[in-house]
């Protein structure tokens, strides 16, 4: 079959992206033909795939999505495909991967009602329908169970288009029989010594991510705990910000922040705990990536993820709603305990063996390829 794939912007660190170029190549190695429609594309191009960037622009983003909307569809009426799967909400679609949560739910929960006159409101409820009205025939893939009784609410979406689908961390991620040695050389080349504790933070958006509140915690570490923790924050995003709360604070030189990068694995393996106090996060693919490396893991309660943690004893949630003090409290205590953290790790590991973390590519591909009524 000839398959287009249609997402906004590619870039090789993003989540979704991941998964977008993850669940392209599994369709790829079954035969099926790949073409790819976005804006934005950076990195390699994979053998054998057709990458179109569209030649739009605006001055609104959702000015933007529609140019881009209305060119992709002038290029499918000319060369039609057999299937055309989104990781964006957008019209037209035979298949959504809901990497994203239900944007009707925030702008009625998180916003006042003036929000909902804009035309940028109007854009993403129009595209967000247009995928799950009860009229609307596109196969829905769900990476999150606690949103799929969000579009139920708001769409009545029948439940026979959800597909739930398994995590998908890819097998690179997981602790290598080397690991001990890997670790060793990492934390050599950025010179920590035994008795020094490195956080990471992990992911592109560091204000959603809970960036600012990762700081304040390092920030609010006992004196001596303090002097020996560092944090390395890896992600895509302006870090202005951050870097003037890090002045402020007076951690600067405890804290790095990185760009987005692909050796990922070293730095699960050479930290000593994996902070993510998130905001909001449908799933969150770094806490998985870390308990499958073997590294304790100290995350919000709203990461749709955050039950794998519970379940394989890998860690501590930060109960709802969100307190800074007890946060801090938390981080403190587990920094102070090595022999929770190894427990937690070793349990980690040992979940990795038994639980289905891995098999999202091959599951959605299956849903994408299956005969259409």
């Amino acid at each position: 079959m000839q398959l287009a794939f249609v997402l906004y912007k590619y870039f090789p660190f993003g989540g979704l992206q991941r998964d977008f170029m993850r669940i392209a190549l599994e369709c790829q190695r079954r035969g099926h033909e790949i073409r790819v429609y976005t804006m934005i594309w950076e990195g390699d191009v994979p053998e054998g795939f057709e990458v179109l960037i569209a030649p739009v622009k605006a001055l609104f983003n959702h000015k933007r999505n529609e140019k881009f909307t209305a060119w992709v569809e002038a290029d499918l009426a000319k060369r039609p495909v057999d299937r055309v799967i989104g990781f964006n909400k957008m019209p037209g679609l035979d298949v959504y991967y809901a990497a994203d949560p239900c944007f009707e739910d925030k702008a009625q929960t998180l916003r006042n009602g003036l929000y909902r006159r804009w035309g940028r409101y109007k854009h993403f409820a129009d595209y967000e329908r247009a995928v799950f009205a009860p009229e609307s025939a596109t196969s829905v893939l769900m990476i999150s169970e606690v949103q799929q009784p969000l579009f139920v609410k708001h769409y009545a979406t029948p439940a026979g288009r959800f597909h739930l689908l398994p995590p998908g961390i890819a097998a690179d991620r997981r602790a290598p029989a080397n690991a001990a040695e890997i670790r060793a050389e990492f934390r050599r080349e950025f010179k920590l010594s035994d008795d020094e504790l490195l956080l990471v933070q992990i992911g592109s958006g560091f204000k959603t991510k809970g960036l600012d509140r990762s700081l304040k915690a390092l920030a609010a570490l006992p004196r001596e705990l303090k002097k020996r923790t560092r944090l390395i924050v890896i992600g895509q995003d302006d870090p202005k910000p951050f870097l003037l709360q890090m002045k402020t604070l007076g951690i600067s030189d405890q804290v790095q922040i990185l760009k987005g990068r692909s050796d990922i694995p070293r730095f699960l393996l050479g930290a000593d705990l994996l902070i993510h106090p998130a905001y909001n996060e449908n799933t969150g693919t770094v806490l998985l990536e870390a308990l499958v490396a073997g590294l304790p893991v100290l995350v919000t309660d709203v990461c749709g993820y955050a039950h794998y943690i519970v379940e394989a004893d890998s860690g501590r949630v930060a109960p709802s709603p969100f307190d800074q003090d007890a946060f801090n409290r938390m981080l403190a205590e587990m920094l102070a305990d090595s022999v929770s953290r190894a427990r937690w790790g070793a349990n980690g590991l040992a979940f990795a063996d038994s639980a289905d973390l891995y098999s999202m590519p091959q599951r959605a591909a299956d849903v994408i390829l299956a005969e259409r009524p």
